[in-house]
């Protein structure tokens, strides 16, 4: 990409925008990886304190039907299923601060099952193609830009989204599944490298005898779960709405309820069960600063590839290349750039949705299929880089492909269902 990107850049004379795309670029990646550190040693100490607990295995142990097909190669009660319960039920609910650390937390355990240190596993590729899929409820972002910019109905592109996501992420499970079988990306018979001994067991000192889970611990639970419903119903404020808009708010709420409930679920029921949960949340605090770190190297080698070829001008050549081909298919020309950004930049994206939005108005046809497309599809090359990174896996095999498998699907159903579904 960048080779490329340079001999594109000496023909159309813009070398000093990739000069200057290149320090932009390595400056924004390592800002990026330190913003990381405080968010991803919250959560990554709460996660510890869960695991402790026992809620990790609980709801891996509700959810083993359906993550024992698609994960067949990890253990039911391995750590990594509720890692990656909670990472998907973060990223549905929109809270990109919170699954981003759960999801490098999975990531992590399932490393720990893997034979070949550097070679992603198939359970690895799965869970990066549902991630680049985007499972959203709500794109808040979008549903938030249409509303700044007078938009009538700007919950329209909720149902929109949610069905596109719902196509894109179809994709990527079946794509991810098939892809595994060929033979290109299939992982070696016997490990080529020395097989990596096992992580050591917390030592006795660390182990915390749980408490036996007693009636009265239920009544407070509960009382406390009773709290937050009502919470949620005070922000809702759900009644008879002939707008169709309760769905919205409902999620909406949800939303900002969940990191409390979270915050103040798993302390609490950690403490009950007799942990030590300063302690226990300070242990797993401490591995977010080493992920953060761990990531830089990965971030700066993306971003610059990806920074170096918008600065050359490669997305308005493909743009130009593509133009004939997807206008005889129907689709529309001005939603190619933020089609061929949505996968490389999410404030690219961001910013060339927010321009449509001008130029078209928020209710039109065009703006209502970019804030579909940009909820329902994800950055994919930041995903992987990130996650892969955590884990230092440098043979991707076919995860980025099932990724822009899923990208691809989730841009066409965007479209076509804004067109079936507009008026």
């Amino acid at each position: 990409m960048i080779v490329f990107a340079v001999l594109l850049a000496g023909a159309t004379s813009r070398l000093q925008a990739v000069s200057e795309s290149v320090l932009k670029s390595s400056e924004t990646a390592v800002t990026l990886a330190i913003g990381l550190i405080g968010i991803m040693s919250v959560w990554l100490g709460m996660m510890r304190l869960a695991e402790r607990a026992g809620l990790i295995k609980s709801l891996s142990r509700a959810l083993r039907p359906l993550l024992g097909w698609l994960f067949p190669d990890v253990p039911r009660d391995h750590p990594a299923m509720g890692a990656i319960v909670m990472n998907i039920a973060a990223n549905m609910l929109g809270l990109s601060n919170a699954a981003t650390p759960l999801g490098l937390r999975a990531m992590q355990e399932l490393e720990k099952l893997n034979r070949l240190p550097g070679t992603a596993t198939n359970a690895m590729c799965t869970f990066l193609a549902i991630n680049t899929s985007s499972v959203q409820l709500i794109p808040i972002t979008a549903v938030g830009i249409l509303a700044a910019s007078g938009a009538v109905q700007p919950q329209f592109i909720i149902g929109t989204a949610l069905l596109a996501t719902t196509c894109s992420t179809i994709a990527g499970i079946i794509s991810v599944k098939m892809l595994e079988r060929v033979p290109l990306f299939a992982l070696p018979q016997e490990p080529s490298v020395q097989l990596p001994q096992p992580l050591p067991e917390l030592d006795s000192a660390e182990i915390s005898t749980l408490r036996p889970w007693l009636r009265w611990h239920w009544v407070v639970m509960v009382s406390l779960v009773f709290c937050f419903g009502y919470f949620l119903w005070k922000l809702c404020g759900i009644k008879s709405d002939p707008t169709g808009a309760a769905f919205p708010r409902f999620i909406n709420a949800l939303s900002i309820l969940a990191v409390p409930f979270l915050l103040t679920i798993f302390p609490f029921y950690g403490m009950l069960r007799g942990l030590n949960v300063y302690e226990e949340f300070v242990i797993g605090a401490k591995e977010g600063f080493n992920v953060a770190i761990r990531i830089i190297p990965y971030l700066v080698a993306m971003m610059l590839a990806i920074g170096v070829f918008r600065a050359a001008g490669g997305i308005e050549l493909l743009a130009t290349l593509t133009r004939p081909l997807l206008e005889a298919l129907h689709f529309p020309s001005e939603l190619l750039p933020i089609s061929l950004m949505r996968p490389l930049s999410g404030s690219g994206s961001l910013a060339l949705f927010s321009e449509l939005v001008k130029q078209h108005g928020p209710d039109s046809f065009i703006a209502r299929s970019a804030g579909t497309l940009y909820g329902s599809t994800e950055t994919t090359f930041y995903v992987l880089a990130v996650y892969f990174g955590s884990v230092s896996i440098r043979r991707t095999r076919h995860a980025l492909p099932a990724g822009l498998i899923a990208d691809i699907v989730g841009v066409i159903a965007s479209v076509v269902i804004c067109r079936w579904l507009m008026p």
